[in-house]
């Protein structure tokens, strides 16, 4: 995702400076070319040798190299697609507001014109302090992006507001702001996850799913500009993706209520979750107790989410089923995807291979009402919804 992608990391006097080797280390795994600019007291915290081995690129921290030659602060703004400053300490932040200019880093960030991300990193008294929230506010009104610290225990021992943000969001910003924003604009509705359908206070009738397929392309499609409304069964799966508005629901019936109050507004509807298709007739108030050698249990038809959003398609939106079967797969999903009136379906093949529920692996085929079918080799989750986003695109491009 960040193959080829030219990123600055800046790097000031901060205890949270030990946690970048981590960051460059994603970086790198993704490909991207990493060149860290140090201010001259952030190798208190965190050796240049470390970050250059990381990096593969000299660490840069003086206007001039041992040799007295110059480290071009003007060419360094002009090559990178982004430049993130982490940590970013108060002392940097007030600098960066009042556009000094005393290390190179300074220098670096004023030559820039590409995007300019900072997560500031500092204790909570610092940070809260009426003058750093004044810097801030500035670096905002200059069209920086702040990516906001956390909540927890800081180096003085005290607990608050000031903890840097972890390696993998940071890395999460950094995707956001350099992917391609061509479905800005667009909105989404997105369901995910199980739903579990309540037999008595502590029962429930489920299925194995974990959210993950779902939530790989609420994020891709929340990275790609749309703004995403992610319907969420019962599910562990988390995300750090800017964009992504997250519901929360239990039930099939709940699920289905969240949809239809927000389906008529959006442009595309991903429907990932796998719902249950029965939920018992009757939820006891207590525990059942457990009696009898045989007990019967009497379930009715859950609402069906895809056919009634499908029902009420307007002709610019795109809606995108998902099915799970066991035989006679490619005409069963053909005949759901005309039944619901979907414009295609992400077809899962249950079998010995292919463990789709909980895996970070899948097997897919797309089948349309016309019978076009599409297979895939077996790959990451996040593979997949690169391939389930560049259809709803091709679609999008077709109405």
């Amino acid at each position: 995702m960040l193959k080829g992608k030219k990123i600055i990391l800046g790097i000031t006097a901060s205890i949270a400076a030990y946690k970048i080797a981590h960051l460059v280390r994603i970086l790198k795994k993704e490909e991207a070319e990493v060149k860290v600019v140090m201010t001259p007291s952030a190798s208190d915290f965190i050796t240049p040798l470390t970050l250059s081995v990381l990096s593969e690129n000299k660490v840069l921290s003086s206007f001039t190299d041992e040799a007295g030659l110059w480290n071009n602060h003007v060419d360094l703004g002009l090559w990178a697609d982004i430049i993130v400053i982490a940590p970013a300490s108060a002392n940097t932040l007030s600098k960066m507001a009042q556009g000094q200019c005393d290390n190179l880093l300074l220098a670096v960030y004023l030559s820039a014109r590409c995007r300019v991300l900072f997560a500031p990193a500092m204790d909570l008294d610092m940070f809260q302090h009426q003058a750093t929230q004044i810097n801030i506010q500035k670096l905002l009104s200059y069209g920086n992006i702040m990516i906001k610290p956390g909540y927890g225990l800081l180096a003085s021992g005290l607990e608050g507001e000031g903890r840097m943000a972890e390696p993998e969001e940071i890395a999460e910003h950094i995707r956001f702001h350099l992917s391609e924003k061509t479905l800005l604009g667009k909105k989404v509705l997105l369901t995910a996850g199980p739903t579990y359908e309540a037999l008595d206070p502590i029962r429930f009738v489920g299925n194995h799913s974990s959210g993950k397929m779902g939530m790989a392309v609420a994020e891709l499609l929340a990275r790609k500009g749309a703004k995403v409304t992610l319907v969420m069964g019962p599910s562990k799966v988390k995300t750090i993706v800017p964009g992504i508005h997250r519901m929360d629901v239990y039930s099939a019936k709940e699920m289905l209520e969240a949809c239809e109050k927000e389906f008529e507004q959006v442009d595309i509807a991903v429907m990932a979750a796998a719902v249950a298709d029965y939920a018992p007739s009757q939820i006891q108030q207590n525990k059942i107790k457990k009696k009898e050698n045989i007990f019967e249990l009497v379930l009715h038809k859950t609402g069906d989410i895809l056919l009634t959003l499908g029902s009420k398609k307007k002709n610019h939106q795109v809606v995108v089923g998902f099915a799970m079967e066991t035989q006679n797969e490619i005409e069963n999903a053909k005949q759901k995807a005309i039944a619901k009136n979907a414009d295609f379906i992400v077809l899962n093949s249950v079998n010995t291979e292919n463990d789709a529920f909980g895996s970070d692996l899948n097997q897919v085929t797309f089948v349309d009402t016309n019978g076009v079918i599409k297979t895939f080799e077996k790959k990451s989750k996040t593979e997949i919804a690169q391939d389930i986003v560049r259809q709803i695109e091709e679609i999008l491009k077709s109405k």
